[in-house]
């Protein structure tokens, strides 16, 4: 849908939770917003953002998204994630939890919150907390 037709009360969502971020809700900031948190959670390169942002008629540089999406990792509403794969993903969901990632397709999965339970990690080296855990499980078609 065109920047122009998005219903108002998604940009004023989309906003608000810019703004309780501490960051400013310009106009690209409150479409790229809406397009990530619109759909519930989701794993996505910021070149597939980028392609969405300019199907709806956004205009914005590819390294406008980069930049929007580590301005909202550092905000807190996003979450990077290392999964040793070509590309780099952000995560909607910056609750702790784990991820499948399909080989062939580099598609990405969450694992169901309780199906994985991680024990016995080893204590912090001094001074040091451990702030999450990430697991990624790579699966395959069976063959």
């Amino acid at each position: 849908m065109p920047v122009a037709q998005r219903s108002k009360s998604a940009d004023r969502e989309a906003a608000m939770r810019l703004r309780e971020a501490g960051l400013r809700p310009t106009r690209q900031r409150i479409a790229l917003a809406d397009l990530l948190f619109a759909k519930g959670d989701r794993h996505l390169t910021a070149e597939e953002l980028h392609e969405e942002a300019s199907g709806i008629g956004c205009s914005c540089s590819l390294a406008t998204v980069y930049n929007t999406l580590h301005q909202f990792t550092e905000a807190g509403l996003l979450r990077v994630l290392s999964l040793e794969t070509a590309r780099t993903y952000f995560d909607t969901n910056v609750s702790d939890h784990h991820h499948f990632v399909v080989e062939g397709t580099n598609e990405v999965l969450d694992i169901p919150v309780g199906n994985l339970s991680v024990v016995d990690l080893p204590e912090a080296p001094e001074g040091m907390e451990i702030s999450h855990v990430d697991v990624v499980i790579r699966v395959r078609q069976k063959r």
